[in-house]
């Protein structure tokens, strides 16, 4: 099978991604690098890819500073607690300082933000929420990017980083695929910056068949930033930390405005207030300094979300499910009832439509709440990425936090931003976006100081790459020859029924939704011993036309995320973060051996992983002045 090899050459900064991380790496490297040649790579289309594509109701990293409302240090203290003191504190400080000027160019660019009429200021959702009209986000951000950009290439799937072969542990550029002619292209640059999405669909989903991809995270985020760095050997950080969401049932509508902006609340079946009855035996399992039960009312530090979806999880167990969101109350308010419904129509339109296709008006029934299966991702609650370097003015004398370049990961030239980054969670997109404005900024001082001169890259892997990404397609072309009836043969497997194999295996073994998020050592090590199983069935993944390859190498993407997420959660011995997964083996959060970060880092040749505990620094002071 033949197909056009393009090939960009003399690129300074590739950004593979063009969601908002990628958007803010492209804006903002054209101000640092007005010589430099600067494209993106996208494997949709700019325009409306990402997390956001849909559209967004509100802002949910803004400081505020210029109107009094918090400083980068509240914010470090709020995402520290919610995530249970697992947070880079000098990664999450950098991205708080600088969010709010993002915002601001939001506004400048033409996005419409809600403002209150007395003071002037952004209308609040929360402390940390702002609202705004967010159907066209994406396309306003893109648009930035866009004319800043020498050239965007559109339907790209890439799948693997190119490595210098004059220079050890050096990037190169980046090899994919056209999504649409198939074509192979070959990006040779000094510095990437990944601002690739996480990881949706590698638990099983509680929405299957014609439902699959009403899921909570983008369904076409395969894992892409994690596999493309674990591939090229960077060490990854607190991969155990996946994510479980309280949505509303099978739209997965959002919740956030309903409790923050309408007031609603929750009750279980039999209309009891429930949250509360499950904090004291929390306490026990992770502490005062994560709960306290006397002051749960009153503390600025709110309930880390995962115990509250502990809680949630728990009475459903007891029999006393469903949970119902209350809405019946904040619905007779006009104004509230409007706001309600245009928050869905404005970036969730599947959860209006599916409310009104089964007669739930939330006027008059309260709908009902479930949480979802897992999700690994670095820029939601969740701080799942690549351990990377801070800033020299934070970090420069932690020698664990630095090596000379923010955001830089352990591959020399390789930058990230958005779910790429480990360690920052609480970033939603203008903080994504404000990690790629960071990691562009520091590309170009990379380049300025001369660490990319003299990359070399051989036709060897050029043409190794070619074959092993269009390999599919011949595995498929030889073995459909075998198949008298149907579409199963003896010499391949499909993408979509591997990927089913997949989902399997991570919710049984890993802590999905069918075991009730629960796992221990003997279900990690034999979920390990499969998915090695798996992996070598897979190098006989078969594609029957270019469509079928892009959910062949989403696929691999998705194992090699699932593999790293089993070893961190192997890895750690305690359970961190009940509500979003259990160690059954290890129930106690246990802050004497475990009040650390872990990395993973994969060798490139042999496969195996090496796992570390690092030093968790806090650098921001408890109390807030």
């Amino acid at each position: 099978m033949s197909y056009k090899t393009i090939i960009e050459d003399n690129i300074d900064i590739l950004v593979v991604g063009a969601g908002l991380g990628g958007t803010g790496a492209a804006y903002e490297a054209r101000y640092w690098g007005r010589d430099k040649k600067v494209i993106i790579a996208e494997k949709a289309n700019i325009d409306r890819s990402g997390a956001v594509a849909q559209g967004l109701y509100a802002i949910n990293c803004y400081m505020g500073t210029r109107w009094g409302e918090n400083n980068p240090e509240d914010h470090v203290r709020y995402a520290r607690m919610d995530l249970m003191g697992m947070v880079r504190e000098d990664l999450a400080f950098d991205m708080a300082r600088h969010v709010d000027s993002a915002v601001h160019k939001f506004e400048e660019w033409g996005l419409p933000l809600m403002k209150n009429p007395e003071t002037g200021s952004y209308m609040r959702e929360g402390r940390w929420q702002i609202m705004i009209h967010g159907e066209s986000y994406k396309p306003i951000v893109a648009e930035a990017a866009k004319v800043n950009a020498d050239k965007t290439f559109n339907r790209i799937m890439v799948t693997h980083l190119l490595m210098d072969d004059v220079q050890e542990n050096r990037v190169a550029g980046a090899v994919g695929f056209n999504v649409r002619t198939g074509n192979y292209h070959v990006f040779k640059s000094k510095t990437v910056i990944v601002g690739a999405g996480g990881a949706s669909n590698i638990f099983k989903p509680r929405s299957v068949g014609e439902g699959a991809g009403r899921v909570w995270y983008a369904p076409w985020s395969s894992g892409s930033a994690y596999a493309l760095l674990i591939e090229a050997g960077a060490k990854m950080t607190q991969m155990e930390n996946r994510i479980v969401l309280a949505r509303f049932k099978d739209g997965y509508g959002p919740v956030g405005a309903y409790f923050l902006h309408l007031k609603t609340y929750t009750q279980n079946a039999y209309g009891d207030e429930y949250e509360s009855k499950w904090f004291p035996e929390l306490a026990e399992r992770v502490g005062k300094a994560y709960l306290d039960t006397e002051n749960q009312h009153f503390s600025h530090k709110p309930i880390p979300t995962c115990l509250r979806n502990h809680a949630f999880i728990s009475e459903v167990a007891a029999g006393r499910g469903p949970i119902h969101m209350v809405t019946v109350e904040a619905f007779q308010d006009p104004h509230l009832e409007e706001v309600g419904w245009e928050n869905f129509l404005g970036m969730t339109v599947g959860q209006a439509v599916l409310w009104a296709a089964t007669d739930i008006d939330p006027k008059y029934i309260n709908p009902e709440l479930t949480t979802s299966e897992p999700y690994v991702m670095g820029s939601h609650a969740t701080g799942c990425g690549a351990w990377c370097s801070g800033p020299e003015d934070i970090s420069g004398n932690i020698p664990e936090y630095f090596w000379g370049y923010n955001r830089m990961m352990t591959v020399n030239g390789l930058f990230g931003a958005g779910d790429a980054v480990g360690g920052t969670p609480h970033a939603f997109s203008s903080g994504s976006f404000t990690e790629g404005r960071l990691s562009a900024k520091a590309a170009c001082k990379y380049i300025d100081d001369g660490k990319a001169e003299g990359i070399g890259i051989s036709q060897k892997q050029i043409d190794d790459r070619k074959a092993e990404i269009y390999k599919p397609l011949e595995t498929y072309t030889v073995g459909r020859n075998e198949i008298v009836g149907g579409t199963v043969s003896p010499s391949y497997i499909l993408p979509m029924p591997g990927l089913q194999r997949l989902q399997k295996l991570m919710d049984e073994y890993a802590g999905g939704v069918t075991v009730q998020y629960m796992t221990n050592d003997k279900l990690l090590n034999m979920g390990l011993h499969k998915l090695k199983i798996l992996e070598e069935d897979l190098e006989k993944v078969g594609a029957e036309d270019i469509h079928q390859l892009l959910r062949a190498w989403e696929l691999k993407h998705r194992h090699r995320t699932s593999e790293c997420v089993v070893q961190h959660t192997l890895f750690r011995e305690e359970t961190r973060w009940p509500g979003y997964y259990y160690r059954g083996d290890k129930m106690k959060l246990d802050d004497k051996n475990w009040h650390v970060l872990t990395t993973s880092q994969r060798n490139r040749t042999t496969g195996e992983y090496k796992m570390e505990k690092q030093p968790l620094y806090h650098l921001v002071g408890d109390s807030e002045k």
